[in-house]
């Protein structure tokens, strides 16, 4: 019975403590892309997005004004 047990067990652990690490190195890098110019014009490069500097101002207070969600946040409960 424990040969069934304790696989489960720790696949959920490592699913829970792998999504927890995802959502800290998100969080980091929004954190550091709010005060990074060359990194938020790269990621809109990545988008295919080319910004000028007048964009590139407006995008970094957007990003600066908008607080960073709590986990969860964003459903809507029934």
């Amino acid at each position: 019975m424990w040969d069934y047990i304790i696989p489960i067990i720790t696949l959920i652990v490592g699913l829970v403590g792998g999504f927890a690490i995802g959502v800290f190195y998100l969080r980091r890098q929004l954190t550091k892309m709010q005060s990074d110019p060359q990194m938020l014009q790269q990621m809109a490069k990545q988008m295919g997005y080319n910004l000028n500097g007048k964009q590139m101002q407006r995008a970094q207070q957007m990003m600066k004004n908008q607080p960073m969600p709590k986990p969860g946040a964003g459903r809507k409960k029934r």
